[in-house]
């Protein structure tokens, strides 16, 4: 008979896993999708709002994500799930750090439950999300009406605190035990998830939460 697991790894996937970020990822709808024009000008848009992006997300990931998932309004649902297949091959798989998946796999071999918990659309992360054969997915969901984008995600939005909210619910669906539960993050906007755990680990940690993790004697991780 199978032992249940009791203890999950959850982990940040941009900036942890891989070296790409949302913004990367719909850079590359952008120029894949429809007519030459229609291509060129999301292309452009998108390359004169990244200054503005990096503020954004710098200030508030909350905003951050409402305001820029607007970006995908009218695009194709269709489409969208053919291009994020194409997405993972030319780009995320070779963005995947080389030591990320001996991490999932000691945690495998430790008995965790592999969770992936990312602010980017559902649909961008689950070929990687496949290939990493981990045991899920929590991310964000787009809205789509008629098979087209609405440029709205589904509440809650994956990020900040609420990211510790999914895990704590995740932990109480399947019955995991918190204080022996692993999470991997590279950015301080993730300190409610590393927080809520019995096991934090910085991963290619930004400034702040690299002050943070010697400030609470945290594992510091380098995958880059």
């Amino acid at each position: 008979m199978t032992t249940p697991l009791t203890k999950a790894a959850f982990y940040d996937v941009d900036g942890t896993l891989i070296r790409t970020n949302v913004v990367h990822a719909y850079a590359y709808y952008a120029m894949n999708r429809g007519s030459v024009l229609g291509t060129l000008g999301r292309s452009l848009s998108t390359l004169a709002s990244l200054p503005l992006f990096g503020a954004m997300d710098s200030f508030n990931r909350k905003v951050f994500n409402e305001f820029f998932y607007q970006y995908y309004e009218g695009l194709s649902e269709d489409r969208l799930i053919t291009l994020a297949e194409d997405l993972f091959e030319d780009v995320l798989k070779d963005a995947l750090f080389k030591e990320s998946k001996d991490l999932l796999d000691e945690a495998r071999r430790s008995g965790c439950r592999n969770v992936l918990v990312s602010g980017a659309l559902d649909f961008t992360i689950r070929p990687l999300a496949r290939y990493l054969g981990v045991d899920d997915l929590i991310a964000n969901k787009m809205q789509f009406v008629g098979g087209r984008a609405t440029g709205k995600v589904i509440p809650p939005i994956i990020e900040g605190a609420n990211k510790a909210n999914v895990i704590r619910d995740y932990c109480v669906k399947h019955k995991l035990q918190l204080d022996k539960c692993h999470a991997y993050s590279d950015s301080a906007s993730d300190y409610a998830m590393l927080t809520i755990v019995g096991r934090p680990t910085a991963v290619n940690p930004d400034s702040k939460l690299r002050s943070l993790a010697r400030a609470y004697n945290w594992p510091i991780l380098d995958l880059k």
